[in-house]
């Protein structure tokens, strides 16, 4: 037996619907478009956007805050930290920088890690972030 056929006017719906355990588990929100930000991420279906998705603060629950932060980092420049040249490293530093990364404790440590860097390294690029 066919599950049944959603009417064209639930459409919209229903993808919002289905996300919205999701967002919810990831501990995001869902919002109007009218409500959105350049900084949400827009839950488009069949070419047309039906609503937003804003991440939560990471600085709010720092559990887990730096290993957002970098993901977010990641994100934002386009490659694993492992896959980033010298250049695309030292701008993540700057944008971890910039967005309270290095007020974490061992954050140092754990950046250099994830960049594949010395601790050393870490501090020279940040001494550049705040020296541009």
């Amino acid at each position: 037996m066919a599950p049944p056929e959603t009417p064209p006017e639930e459409l919209p719906n229903a993808p919002l619907t289905m996300l919205q355990p999701i967002v919810d588990a990831l501990g995001a929100t869902l919002l109007p478009t009218d409500e959105a930000t350049d900084d949400d991420l827009e839950v488009v279906w069949d070419g047309a956007v039906l609503a937003a998705v804003r991440r939560p603060d990471p600085h709010l629950d720092l559990h887990d805050a730096l290993p957002t932060l970098i993901a977010e980092v990641e994100h934002d420049i386009g490659l694993p930290c492992a896959e980033m040249d010298r250049s695309q490293k030292q701008e993540a530093v700057a944008l971890l920088n910039e967005r309270g990364a290095f007020t974490l404790r061992k954050s140092v440590e754990d950046v250099a890690e994830a960049l594949g860097v010395s601790r050393f390294t870490v501090y020279n690029y940040l001494e550049r972030a705040e020296t541009d």
